[in-house]
C-alpha cells in the first residue's frame, strides 16, 4: 500500500487549493422573455431553448399552488417536519 513520501508544506497545500474558490454566476438574458437564465440551459421562466419550446410549465397563476379534492375551510394541513 502506498504512503506520502513527503510532508506536504502548507504553501504547496494552499497553491494545490487556490482553485477551489466557488467561481461568479455567469447568466445570460432568455431572448424570449428576458428573464435571467444560466446560458446553454433551457429557460426556467418560459421554457423555451434556441428559439422552440423544450419544456412544458404550468401556467403562472397556479405557480405555487397545489390541486386538492377537498376543500380547506375546516381542514388543516400537517406540517412535514424535514
Amino acid at each position: 500500500m502506498g504512503l506520502p513520501g513527503h510532508r506536504r508544506t502548507s504553501s504547496h497545500k494552499r497553491r494545490r487549493a487556490a482553485h477551489f474558490a466557488l467561481k461568479k454566476l455567469t447568466l445570460a438574458a432568455c431572448p424570449k422573455c428576458k428573464e435571467p437564465m444560466m446560458p446553454h440551459r433551457a429557460c426556467p421562466s418560459c421554457g423555451t431553448y434556441a428559439g422552440r419550446k423544450v419544456r412544458e410549465l404550468a401556467s403562472p397563476l397556479a405557480k405555487g399552488k397545489h390541486e386538492h379534492k377537498h376543500d380547506h375551510k375546516d381542514h388543516k394541513h400537517e406540517e412535514k417536519a424535514g
